[in-house]
């Protein structure tokens, strides 16, 4: 069941659970797997985006497998990726984005600034008041910060039976207590970021835009894609199996398939000083 991590105020440091660390730092293992796998973002949301910004040079932060830049970059942005793990990096510059690896709070830009900064499902995992002052530093007047979310918005028919999966084979994890991660479940993390940008006194007031959008799965393509959910990775091979089979059986119920819609979030601003 596909979950964020629970929000917080700061970056993930030393004295963190090491099980939030192991989250954080998972995603690498699989680079390949977890390109392959992800859901995209809607045309709809990158032509708004780009539309809205004062010109086209940009900064993917957590840019992750390049998922979200090469988007960019197809519409004739010139994109920099900044990323913190350099087994994404590496497999997003081997797609053709231009990646530096740091986290964005460390992460030096050498005088550099940009018109629009972009981070796909990635700001959650960055202090929202250092990341807001470190935006508004590398943004010229006028430029625009976009952060953006894909929530899942399963029907019905898809949340009961997957949850049954989940209750049988994880009562006890917060993977299950947390449930999936739907338009609801982001609303605190797209709080704090807003919450980073006003204290920051560099933003004007943040805008939240939607974009509902679907795709269809084939069981084989979703079990494919389960590993790379949040705090899946580090499921012991048992319980993930076990998940993975249960989850299979639940599809095979539905007909072999099933439709997930998605809600496509994003908070974003425009540096005014």
């Amino acid at each position: 069941m596909p979950t964020l991590p629970p929000a917080h105020h700061g970056r993930l440091t030393e004295n963190e659970a090491p099980a939030q660390r192991q989250v954080a730092q998972s995603y690498g293992a699989d680079a390949e797997r977890y390109d392959r796998t992800r859901p995209r973002y809607p045309d709809a949301l990158i032509e708004r985006i780009v539309a809205t910004s004062p010109g086209r040079d940009v900064l993917d932060v957590g840019a992750g497998t390049g998922i979200a830049g090469l988007a960019f970059q197809a519409t004739g942005c010139t994109v920099l990726g900044v990323e913190p793990d350099s087994r994404m990096a590496d497999f997003a510059r081997h797609k053709g984005l231009d990646v530096e690896v740091a986290t964005f709070e460390d992460w030096d830009p050498a005088g550099r600034t940009f018109d629009l900064i972009i981070a796909g499902t990635a700001w959650h995992w960055i202090d929202p008041v250092a990341g807001a002052a470190k935006a508004a530093r590398t943004l010229r007047p006028g430029g625009r910060l976009a952060l953006f979310w894909n929530a899942f918005r399963p029907t019905p028919e898809v949340a009961e039976a997957f949850g049954a999966v989940y209750a049988r084979v994880l009562p006890d994890s917060p993977i299950y207590q947390r449930g999936m991660a739907g338009p609801e479940s982001h609303a605190v993390v797209v709080a704090r970021a807003a919450e980073g940008l006003e204290q920051s006194g560099a933003f004007a007031e943040p805008e939240q835009w939607h974009f509902d959008w679907a795709r269809h799965y084939t069981r084989d393509a979703w079990l494919d894609q389960v590993p790379t959910f949040g705090g899946h990775g580090q499921l012991p091979p048992d319980e993930l199996d076990a998940l993975l089979t249960g989850i299979g059986d639940a599809i095979d119920s539905m007909g072999g398939g099933f439709t997930m819609h998605y809600t496509a979030l994003v908070l974003t601003s425009v540096r005014t000083s």
